[in-house]
C-alpha cells in the first residue's frame, strides 16, 4: 500500500530501538504484509460464503463427515467472520494500514506543497511531451500570456525568475495523491467499525468480566448471571424470540460454543404478526405490530416490517424471521399396528407428549410437535424444480413425491403453484430414544386426478419426506381406507370378503370349482396381509408378499400368467372387504365405476406401502389454533458509523486516484528582459499516460506557441 506509483513497498524504517523491532515495523507497514493479509480476508471470506455458517452441528456433520466436519469446526469455519484469528487479522490489517499511512502521508503533504520550479531548463528535453517555440514578445509579455493560459486552463503555477529566463512551474490535478490517503484510511475505519460491531467487544466482556457461554438448556430466567451480558454492553447482535401475546426483554448472542444472554434496557411485546401473500403464494409482506415497554413505565408502539426497522434507545429492532409460537393442536390418532379404536390428541408446537402401544413401556413413543404450516403453496407439475419459489419455505412437494414409500408416477404437467392447505410436522421417539419425523396434510391432494392424503415420513433431517398417499373416499376422509387395513388382519373378514367374491365371481353348478376359487382368494389376502410367511429369512407382506410366493412356488414360464390372475382375485377379494367395511359402517357398497377403480387401484398400493411404514399409529390434523412469533434482530451497532464514513472515502478516494489525472507542466520562458523575442520550451509529466495527455499538451501548446 504506497501513495503512489513510484513509492517503494518497503515499510515504514525507523533509527531507533533493537534490529527486532524495527524489521517488524518495517514488516507490518509494508506493501506485501498488508497484500498478504488481504489475500488472507479474501479466502476467508469465500469459505465463508461457500459454507453456510452457524447451522446445527448435525448438518456439518452429514455434509463433511464426523472427521473433517470435527477439523473444520475447531478451525472456527462454521462462524468465520465472528472466529478469533479472523478478528486478529482484521487487527493487524489495521496496523498495517496505519503505519502505510504514517509513512506516506508526510511524503504526500510535502510534495503537495511543492511545485518543482528548481528544475533545470536543460531537464525539459528528457520529457516525452516537449514543444519549443519563439515568440514575438519580450520576456514580461510571453510571461503574463503564459500565466493568463495556465489560469484559464486549470493550472496553478510558479515562476521563478532566472539569469536567462523565466521557469514557470504549473500543476494539475493535485487531489489525486489525496485519494490515496482517503482510500487507506477508508480501509482502516471499515475494519475498526468492523471489530466494533463483531463478536470482539463481547469476547473481551467474557474475558475481563468472568462471562462464560451457556450450554445447556431450560427457561431463560433460570439462565445464571455469568452467562449475561449488562444492557449497558456498547455494542451486541442478538436474536430475541417473541410469541402473539407475549413480552420478551433478553436477546439471545450465538457464540461458537454455546450462547451468552444479553439483558435489554426494556421488553418488547408482540401484539400481532401478520404475513400477506400473493397470489402466487409467496409473501409479500412480514410485519409485527409491537409495543416497547421502557423500565420506567413508558409504552411505544410501533409497526416492524422487513428492511424496516424500528430503532429505540439506539437499539436497531429488524424483523429477522417468523416461528411458530406455540401454535394449539388438535390431532386423530389411528392405530397402524394391530386393530384399534380412533382416539384424539392435543398438544402444542414445542410440547411433548407419551402414546403408549400396549402395556409394555418399550411400546410407548414420545410425540414431539415440531411445526404447523397453515398454507402450503406447492408446484403441482411434474417438472418442477428442487425447490418450490411459491412456498417461503421452499417445499416442494412433486419433488418430494418423487421418492415415496410404494409405486406410482408422478404427474405431468406445466409448473402449477397451488395451496394444498395446512399440514404439521411431528416427531415419534422410541425407547432407546430413535425418532422419525413425520409430515402430514390435513386436506386431501389431487394427484393424478385422485384426492389422496400424504403421510410423509423421513429417517433423519437431511432427507426428503417419503409419502404414502391413502386414497380419500367420497366423503374426504381416510376412514374406509383404515377400516380396509382393520379389516384386512382379520381372518374372519377376510373369510367373509373371499365368500362375498365367490358368490358373485364363480360359476353356479360347480361347487368344486367355487372351492377353489374361496381357497384362493383367501389365500391372496392372508399373503397380502403378511399372516402367511412365504420366506422365514424375511418375511413380507402387500404386493412383495405375493411376488415371493410366485418365485418360490410357481415354474418361471407360469409366473407371469399366475401373477395377472392372482392380481386379479386379490383385487376382487379387497372390492369385497371394502363393501363389508363400509356395510359395517352404514355407508352404501361401491358401484363399479372409473372412480371406483381408481379409488381401488390407489388403495392397493397404499395399502402394500403401509406395511413399510415406521410407526404404530398415523396422526391427523383435525383443529388447530395457529399462535405465531415473531423473530427479531436486535443491533446496537456504533462501530456503523465508521463504515459508513468508511464507505464515503473510499468512493472518493477511488474516485481520485481514477478519475483525477495529476499532471506537472513546465515552461521555460528564455531571452534577456530587454529583449524583444523570447523563446518558449514546453514539458509535460503525468503519472498516468493517455491519448488524452496527448491531446491536452498538443492543445496547449499549440495556443502557448501560436505567433
Amino acid at each position: 500500500m504506497s501513495a503512489s506509483s513510484s513509492s517503494s513497498t518497503a515499510g515504514l524504517e525507523i533509527g531507533r530501538g533493537s534490529r527486532w523491532l524495527r524489521e517488524s515495523v518495517e514488516l507490518l507497514s509494508s506493501m506485501r504484509f498488508a497484500i498478504a493479509l488481504l489475500t488472507i480476508i479474501c479466502i476467508a471470506s469465500v469459505i465463508g460464503t461457500v459454507i453456510q455458517q452457524h447451522q446445527p452441528p448435525v448438518n456439518y456433520v452429514n455434509q463433511f463427515g464426523p472427521f473433517w466436519s470435527d477439523v473444520f469446526g475447531r478451525l472456527g469455519l462454521y462462524a468465520v467472520y465472528s472466529a478469533g484469528w479472523f478478528l486478529v487479522i482484521l487487527a493487524f490489517l489495521v496496523l498495517s494500514t496505519s503505519l502505510c499511512i504514517a509513512r506516506n502521508t508526510p511524503k504526500i503533504l510535502a510534495d503537495l506543497r511543492t511545485t518543482k520550479e528548481g528544475i533545470r531548463e536543460s531537464a525539459l528535453q528528457a520529457f516525452p511531451h516537449k514543444a519549443r517555440g519563439e515568440l514575438s514578445l519580450n520576456r514580461d509579455q510571453a510571461l503574463a500570456r503564459v500565466q493568463a493560459l495556465l489560469s484559464g486552463a486549470g493550472w496553478s503555477g510558479k515562476a521563478q525568475m532566472r539569469e536567462r529566463g523565466v521557469m514557470v512551474a504549473a500543476r494539475q490535478g493535485a487531489t489525486n495523491k489525496l485519494g490515496y490517503i482517503a482510500a487507506h484510511g477508508a480501509i482502516v475505519l471499515i475494519c475498526i467499525g468492523g471489530l466494533f460491531d463483531g463478536d470482539l467487544i463481547v469476547r473481551a466482556q467474557m474475558a475481563l468480566l468472568g462471562k462464560t457461554p451457556f450450554e445447556g438448556g431450560g427457561m431463560i430466567r433460570d439462565v445464571p448471571a455469568e452467562h449475561r451480558l449488562s444492557p449497558s454492553n456498547p455494542t451486541f447482535r442478538g436474536n430475541l424470540y417473541v410469541p402473539e401475546g407475549a413480552t420478551a426483554g433478553t436477546a439471545v448472542i450465538n457464540l461458537s460454543r454455546g450462547i451468552v444472554l444479553q439483558d435489554l434496557p426494556f421488553s418488547i411485546e408482540l401484539k400481532k404478526f401478520v404475513v400477506e401473500y400473493y397470489d402466487t403464494g409467496m409473501p409479500k409482506l412480514f410485519a409485527s405490530d409491537i409495543v416497547v415497554h421502557d423500565a420506567d413505565g413508558t409504552k411505544t408502539e410501533a409497526k416492524i416490517k422487513v428492511n424496516e426497522p424500528f430503532i429505540h434507545k439506539g437499539i436497531a429492532i429488524y424483523q429477522s424471521s417468523f416461528e411458530d409460537g406455540g401454535s394449539k393442536l388438535t390431532l386423530l390418532g389411528r392405530p397402524m399396528g394391530r386393530p384399534g379404536a380412533p382416539f384424539e390428541v392435543k398438544g402444542e408446537v414445542g410440547g411433548v407428549t407419551t402414546l403408549s402401544s400396549g402395556a409394555d413401556a418399550k411400546n410407548s413413543f414420545q410425540l414431539e410437535f415440531t411445526g404447523l404450516r397453515v398454507i402450503n403453496v406447492e408446484n403441482m407439475a411434474a417438472e418442477a424444480p428442487s425447490a418450490s419459489g411459491a412456498d417461503v419455505r421452499k417445499v416442494d412437494l412433486v419433488d418430494s413425491l418423487g421418492q415415496h414409500l410404494g409405486s406410482g408416477a408422478r404427474p405431468s404437467g406445466d409448473k402449477q403453484l397451488r395451496n394444498v392447505g395446512p399440514s404439521v410436522v411431528y416427531k415419534l421417539r422410541d425407547a432407546a430414544g430413535q425418532a422419525r419425523e413425520y409430515s402430514n396434510y390435513m386436506l386431501p391432494v389431487d394427484l393424478d386426478g385422485l384426492s389422496v392424503f400424504l403421510v410423509g415420513v423421513r429417517d433423519t433431517p437431511d432427507q426428503p419426506f417419503r409419502y404414502l398417499r391413502i386414497p380419500a373416499d367420497e366423503r374426504g376422509t381416510i376412514d374406509d381406507w383404515m377400516g380396509l387395513r382393520a379389516a384386512l388382519a382379520d381372518p374372519a373378514s377376510r373369510m367373509e370378503a373371499a365368500r362375498r367374491y365367490v358368490r358373485k365371481s364363480a360359476p353356479e353348478g360347480k361347487p368344486e370349482l367355487a372351492t377353489q376359487l374361496e381357497a384362493s382368494v383367501l389365500r391372496a389376502l392372508t399373503l397380502y396381509a403378511g399372516d402367511e410367511v412365504v420366506r422365514k429369512s424375511a418375511p413380507s407382506a402387500g404386493l412383495q408378499a405375493l411376488q415371493d410366493f410366485i418365485e418360490d412356488s410357481v415354474p418361471e414360464a407360469d409366473r407371469a400368467r399366475t401373477s395377472e390372475v392372482l392380481i386379479r382375485i386379490l383385487n376382487g377379494g379387497l372390492f369385497e372387504l371394502t363393501n363389508l367395511v363400509r356395510e359395517r359402517a352404514g355407508h352404501a357398497p361401491l358401484q363399479p365405476s372409473d372412480a371406483t377403480q381408481r379409488f381401488m387401484g390407489q388403495a392397493v398400493l397404499s395399502l402394500s406401502d403401509s406395511f413399510a411404514y415406521p410407526a404404530p399409529v398415523v396422526l391427523s390434523l383435525t383443529g388447530f389454533e395457529q399462535i405465531q412469533a415473531s423473530v427479531f434482530q436486535l443491533t446496537r451497532a456504533p462501530g456503523k458509523t465508521l463504515v459508513y464514513a468508511g464507505c464515503v472515502l473510499l468512493i472518493i478516494g477511488v474516485f481520485a486516484m481514477l478519475y483525477i489525472r495529476e499532471r506537472r507542466l513546465w515552461i521555460w520562458i528564455e531571452g534577456p528582459a530587454d529583449a524583444t523575442s523570447t523563446t518558449v520550451t514546453m514539458a509535460l509529466s503525468a503519472t498516468r499516460q493517455s491519448l488524452d495527455n496527448d491531446k491536452d499538451f498538443d492543445a496547449l501548446a499549440s495556443r502557448m506557441l501560436k505567433p
